[in-house]
This record gives structure tokens, C-alpha cells and sequence, in this order.
């Protein structure tokens, strides 16, 4: 086989040598990519970090004062955290010295009318802790329902002669399936403790006093909407038939009715209003991790969803 003696031990030897490399080789690496990690994540929670610093303590600094924008935007709801969202933003440019006003950029059809309800009592909160600083909405596109109920709050609203306002309504869809199930044989076997359990049950018929203990909630809720409006507004609400029907109106015809104060845009407002043309965006957003966790639980999420879903749009 080989005229080199002892040629079974050097190749062996070789062998475990050229192992130890590799497993060295593998192991820096592996340290390589870690540090890199670390790096990575480390530059990430600094610029997070001064970002929030820049916000919050720029008003130790100086200056000649801000404009704070917060954009409202999509459909407000807990799978987007929306409204915690809005509520920090608020807070953190009112506690901003340097903020001569507030500006709500608001483009939302509606959304969630407890979470609506939650940012319009906590922005007439903050206005009660911080008079000097006036709030404003300036609506893009649509400013509807749920959107709206935010903006009753505020001290004025702004929009174009093309924006969509109003929608001050309730609703509550579903789906019935009793029909579909006698054509494919199909039988519910239902079995409830408490005869309201399975109100709202796309599976069963439909039941007269279970439709009017849920109509009985969505006019409940619509009542709160109407009394936030009424309360927000004043005495700038016109006397309209059609006013809290869900119905909406273009921007120029929503102003003489009081729905909204005047034309303006982001810019207009800060600098004919507010009188700071500079602007400073307060909006919240999503670091990675909290855009892959609420995706993961939106997926669980989506299976449980409750089958009476009561929304502002």
C-alpha cells in the first residue's frame, strides 16, 4: 500500500489536524456573525433612542418653537395599535416645550369606536393640562366615523374643498349561513349556557330578540358619537336633518354646516395659524420586532374574532 511506515498514522493525524481547523474556522465565524448581530441591533436601540431624545427633549434646547404634526392614517384598530399610538405622539409633543400647536394629519375612513372614544377623551385631557396649545385636524382625504369622532376634539378643523368628512354612524355586519346550510343538508347542534350566548351566530336563524338587543347597542354607541360631536363642535353645528345619519359631505359643504372650520392644508396651518413654520413629526412607528410580533398575533388573532363587530364606517 505505501512504502512509508507508520503512513496509517500520519494520515490520521492529517485528518484530526485538518477537523481542528475547520471546527476553529466555524467557531470564528460563528463569533463573527454575533458580534455583526450585536452591532447591528446596538445602532438600531442608539438611533431609536436619540431619536426619542431629539423629540422629547427638544424643547430644553431652545429655539423659536414647532409645529407638531401626527398623521392619523388607515383604519383605526388594535391590529395596528393605532389609537396607543395617536395617544403617545400626543403626549410626547405636548410635553415638548417648543411646540407652538398641534397637527393631527387625518386621512382614516374610521375604525374601532372604543378606541375613538379613547383618543378623543385623552386629547381633551391633555388640552385641559396644556391650554396654550392649541389642537388641530387637517384632513387630507377622508376624515369619516370613527376618524371623525377624534376630531371632534379638536380646536379646529381644517380640510379641502374635495375631502371626505362626516359619516357620524354606526354599524354592525355579519353574515348568515342558514339557508346555504339546509341546501347542503348541513345541521347546527348549538349548545349555550345563557339564552343571549349565541347572539349574533351566522349559523343560526335569525333571532328578533337578539336583533333588538343588538340594535338597542349600536344606538347606545351611536349616542355617545352624536354627544362627543355635539360637545366638541359647539355651537358651529348647524341644525341638519341629515347631520347624524351617517351621511358624508365634501369638504366645501361640510364647513358651512360645522362639521369643519376652513380650508387648509400640513403647511397652511403651521404657518397661517400656528404661526411656526417649522415642523416636527411626532408619529409613532413600528421598530421591527413589534411589526413581526403584531403580525404573528394577528394571525392567531384572526381566528377568534369576535362575530359581532361593531365599527364607525
Amino acid at each position: 500500500m505505501s512504502d512509508t511506515p507508520n503512513w496509517e498514522r500520519q494520515l490520521l493525524e492529517k485528518l484530526a489536524t485538518a477537523a481542528l481547523v475547520e471546527q476553529r474556522r466555524a467557531r470564528q465565524w460563528k463569533i463573527f456573525f454575533r458580534l455583526a448581530w450585536l452591532m447591528i441591533i446596538g445602532v438600531i436601540v442608539v438611533s431609536l433612542f436619540m431619536r426619542h431624545e431629539d423629540k422629547t427633549g427638544s424643547g430644553l434646547a431652545g429655539g423659536s418653537g414647532h409645529s407638531a404634526v401626527i398623521k392619523l392614517d388607515g383604519v383605526i384598530s388594535n391590529d395596528n395599535d393605532s389609537g396607543e399610538k395617536l395617544v403617545e405622539a400626543l403626549d410626547q409633543a405636548f410635553r415638548d416645550r417648543n411646540t407652538k400647536g398641534i397637527i393631527i394629519e387625518a386621512n382614516s375612513p374610521g375604525g374601532s369606536p372604543v378606541l375613538s372614544g379613547m383618543v378623543y377623551d385623552e386629547i381633551r385631557r391633555l388640552k385641559k393640562l396644556h391650554p396654550p396649545t392649541p389642537v388641530y385636524v387637517v384632513v387630507s382625504e377622508v376624515c369619516a366615523s370613527g376618524c371623525y369622532y377624534i376630531a371632534a376634539a379638536a380646536d379646529k378643523i381644517f380640510v379641502d374643498k374635495a375631502s371626505i368628512v362626516g359619516s357620524i354612524g354606526v354599524l354592525s355586519d355579519g353574515f348568515g349561513f342558514t339557508g346555504a346550510m339546509d341546501k347542503l343538508g348541513i345541521e347546527r347542534r348549538l349548545k349555550t349556557a345563557g339564552e343571549n350566548k349565541a347572539m349574533g351566530d351566522p349559523f343560526s336563524p335569525v333571532n328578533p330578540k337578539h336583533e333588538a338587543i343588538r340594535q338597542q347597542l349600536l344606538d347606545d354607541i351611536h349616542q355617545q358619537f352624536i354627544q362627543a360631536v355635539r360637545d366638541g363642535r359647539g355651537k358651529r353645528l348647524q341644525n341638519d336633518p341629515q347631520m347624524f345619519s351617517g351621511m358624508v359631505w365634501l369638504g366645501e359643504k361640510a364647513i358651512p354646516l360645522g362639521l369643519a372650520d376652513g380650508l387648509g392644508t400640513v403647511p397652511s396651518v403651521a404657518r397661517d395659524v400656528i404661526k411656526a413654520d417649522k415642523t416636527v413629526d411626532y408619529t409613532q412607528q413600528d421598530d421591527f420586532s413589534s411589526r413581526v410580533a403584531r403580525r404573528i398575533g394577528v394571525q392567531f388573532a384572526g381566528g377568534v374574532k369576535s362575530l359581532f363587530n361593531t365599527e364607525l364606517f
